[in-house]
């Protein structure tokens, strides 16, 4: 696929409990490219969100290292990573996470905007004609639907043109004719921009969109990575 942008090497996640320790993510390492689509996939409390975060930089592993855009996540503080997060990543999260008081052009231009970006309004207005909410621009989130609200959602993790998307449950809010509406955004988009895509989902049929997969169960990698 080309120039990697985001490994995992020998990754894990143990954290304290009542009964000693307790490992939420157990070894694993994966290595993926520009462009590149992962889906990870497994029931509730398999560590599928737990491994998005560390691959996020959201948090650090207990044990083993996250390479993003070049850089040992573990070798740097929170602001730096903070920075890495905000020019090389976005995030779509299932509960879309806009902000109420602002209409779906300022959502889209806040990060634009916090960037220093002087082109905020043009990019954000251009982005959401991308997702087909053109006519929407000025409409606060209360006035949307939830697949118009996941769409502004989109539109603001590509705003900055990410290197790597990761999506939470992207579609897990919507129901199932949205949904694959939603997905196909995410796909144009990955495919257009050549952001690599990380995707975490219940949805076999989203997952198997993606060109690799990771199945969890219980914080272990289930089978090989595929393909």
């Amino acid at each position: 696929m080309g120039e990697s942008i985001l490994t995992a090497q020998n990754l894990s996640k143990v954290v304290p409990s009542t009964e000693g320790e307790l490992t939420i993510l157990h070894p694993l390492s994966l290595t993926l490219s520009k462009g590149d689509s992962l889906a990870i996939v497994g029931a509730s409390g398999s560590g599928k969100s737990t491994l998005l975060g560390l691959l996020a930089g959201l948090d650090l592993p207990s044990d083993g290292e996250v390479t993003l855009a070049g850089r040992a996540l573990s070798a740097l503080d929170e602001d730096q990573r903070a920075r890495i997060r905000a020019e090389h990543v976005g995030f779509v999260f299932q509960s879309f996470q806009l902000l109420d008081s602002l209409n779906a052009l300022e959502n889209v231009m806040l990060p634009l905007e916090l960037d220093g970006r002087l082109d905020a309004r043009e990019r954000a207005r251009d982005l959401l004609e991308r997702v087909g909410l053109g006519r929407r621009l000025t409409h606060s989130p209360r006035q949307l639907s939830g697949g118009e609200q996941q769409r502004v959602a989109i539109a603001r993790a590509f705003a900055a043109e990410p290197d790597v998307l990761f999506a939470d449950e992207p579609t897990g809010n919507l129901d199932s004719h949205t949904g694959e509406r939603i997905s196909d955004l995410l796909f144009e988009l990955n495919q257009e921009r050549g952001t690599t895509l990380v995707l975490v989902t219940h949805d076999e049929r989203l997952a198997h969109r993606c060109r690799r997969l990771i199945r969890l169960d219980a914080g272990h990698l289930v089978g090989p990575l595929e393909p």
